[in-house]
């Protein structure tokens, strides 16, 4: 058994059951603390993590794997006294308003359980919370949402996150192996509360906009871990989760009616839908860091390009793997024609439309069989060039066409889409297929404001696209070892956080960012033709060149 990412194997479950024997009247909470000690179980912040040990103890204790000591006696509850719980007796005032007229909305956390805030939390919850105020799982951290108008208006709890969710899991693209090392950088909304009383329209998704840029931060400061994602449970036929979507948290799908504890499958809780909220935009990247190598699977042979490329598409109808294939040849036969003349019929053009307003076939889903075929190329090759590079699609002639963005250099200049795709190419030269795609528009109200980039991550920059590129790179190098892939930018993908992530691992693809032309260095480092110039040579690496070659590509 793994507990607290450690395999509990027969001799520490030896050593362990020794120290039980050896004190037979410890505390279960005194075991569990000799336990981490003797192991090193500690959390980011060097703490001991008695808690996650205990519980996994008292699993191996269930499975008569070992025997703990008896279980103390728990104290009598405290009684439910609202008059010292920090809020006003009897029912709250009734407040309707717009959102503005609340004054300032803050989100005050709760740093301690015996705090007035603590108590108000508690009170609000066990009031007008259906779950009530408690147990939460884990680590947790609560907070309370507080009007300069009104006071208080309801409250927040985050938790642990729930072990395993098949819609979640398969929306981050998990393995066992990811799970165990990064559920801890997912943290589940397990209290959200606005009094009834209080109706406000935007109140909701408001707070929640607020709650979700303060606490990462949060997190990290008490438990020495910065969360990615949020997750969140919403009981069908209670609530719609309208605030969520405004919030513009993602709906993934819905429960099996299973609870933290039905170790016996009984179903016995209601169904609930499910929604998740990125903190980063690479949360998917981060949480699937150390999950297991896909091995490479060896395609048959198909009658043709279309089959080899899309055959294994996941858009879940056979029919619609059908449809693509039939789409991908007339467009290869007819690459600039629109649809209709690409298509040849009415019958077909319609087809193509339907195909392409289904919910599963975006592009995304569509190149990912596509990927895996370029994976296969790859791995017959021993030097694999991925050129990435951006290039932009222009929509001026189609202006009621939605969300589209500036491609120009004007805020009256032409409108469209930007793509940043990532090509494999070996070394004479012949496409072996795209390794990543990314498309996006930019937000208008950002037009004008260059001057504010250098106060954003790399995250909230457009610069990313090189950083995402790479790391999808990085994937297909792990699962070809015995080739040697290299990822080609031009003078745009000169930027540091680049050059850290490619010389993080040995094993990472090789890096070469083209610069055709001179730049300026930043510190008063002068141009970059003159600083290298001036650095002490480092070896020479004799180049031949065939004759041959050159005869050919004349």
């Amino acid at each position: 058994m793994v507990i607290c990412g450690r395999d509990f194997t027969p001799d520490i479950i030896r050593r362990i059951q020794t120290i039980i024997s050896a004190n037979p009247r410890q505390s279960r909470l005194q075991l569990s603390r000799r336990v981490c000690e003797m192991l090193d179980l500690r959390n980011a912040l060097g703490t001991l993590r008695d808690t996650s040990c205990r519980i996994g103890m008292l699993k191996l204790h269930r499975q008569g794997v070992i025997t703990l000591p008896p279980a103390a006696t728990a104290p009598p509850p405290k009684p439910n006294d609202s008059k010292k719980d920090g809020y006003i007796e009897g029912e709250a005032p009734s407040i309707t308003c717009n959102l503005s007229r609340l004054g300032d909305v803050k989100i005050v956390r709760i740093n301690s359980p015996d705090s007035k805030a603590s108590r108000a939390w508690n009170a609000l919850m066990r009031r007008y919370h259906y779950l009530g105020n408690g147990p939460l799982c884990g680590a947790q951290m609560r907070y309370l949402i507080h009007s300069d108008s009104y006071g208080w208006l309801g409250g927040f709890a985050f938790s642990a996150a729930a072990w395993r969710v098949e819609s979640r899991d398969k929306w981050i693209g998990w393995d066992a192996a990811a799970r165990d090392k990064n559920l801890q950088r997912v943290i589940c909304n397990s209290r959200f509360l606005i009094i009834p009383q209080v109706k406000v329209a935007h109140l909701a998704s408001h707070v929640l906009s607020l709650i979700a840029k303060r606490l990462a931060a949060d997190w990290k400061q008490r438990y020495g871990v910065e969360p990615v994602l949020l997750e969140t449970f919403v009981e069908q036929g209670r609530f719609k989760g309208t605030c969520y979507k405004a919030a513009n948290w993602t709906y993934v799908g819905e429960t099996k009616g299973r609870g933290r504890q039905d170790h016996s499958s009984t179903c016995a809780v209601a169904v609930k839908d499910m929604y998740l909220y990125p903190l980063r935009q690479n949360a998917r990247e981060v949480l699937c860091e150390g999950a297991a190598v896909k091995p490479i699977v060896r395609r048959r042979e198909y009658d043709d390009w279309a089959q080899e490329e899309f055959a294994q598409a996941q858009i879940g109808d056979e029919r619609l793997v059908k449809r693509l294939q039939t789409i991908s040849r007339d467009f290869y036969a007819r690459p600039q024609a629109n649809v209709p003349q690409a298509c040849g019929s009415n019958a077909k053009t319609m087809a193509a439309y339907r195909f392409f307003q289904h919910d599963n076939t975006t592009m995304d889903i569509i190149l990912k069989s596509h990927y895996e075929s370029t994976l296969n190329r790859i791995s017959k090759e021993t030097v694999v060039l991925t050129a990435q590079d951006t290039t932009s699609l222009n929509y001026s002639t189609h202006p009621a066409t939605e969300n589209l963005g500036l491609i120009g250099s004007r805020s009256d200049s032409i409108i469209g889409l930007l793509v940043h795709d990532t090509m494999a190419f070996n070394t004479e030269g012949t496409p072996l297929g795209l390794c990543d795609v990314q498309c996006w528009a930019r937000d208008p109200e950002k037009f004008g404001k260059k001057h504010l980039r250098k106060q954003l991550p790399i995250e909230e920059k457009e610069s990313n696209k090189w950083l995402k590129s790479y790391t999808a790179v990085m994937a297909m190098q792990k699962r070809c070892p015995n080739t040697t892939i290299v990822s080609v930018g031009d003078r745009e993908a000169d930027i540091y956080e680049l050059f850290e992530l490619a010389l993080r691992d040995p094993g990472n693809p090789l890096l070469l960012a083209r610069a055709e032309r001179d730049r300026l260095l930043a510190d008063d480092q002068g141009h970059l033709w003159e600083n290298v110039a001036a650095q002490d040579r480092s070896g020479i690496q004799e180049v031949v060149f065939h004759v041959e070659a050159f005869k050919k590509l004349e």
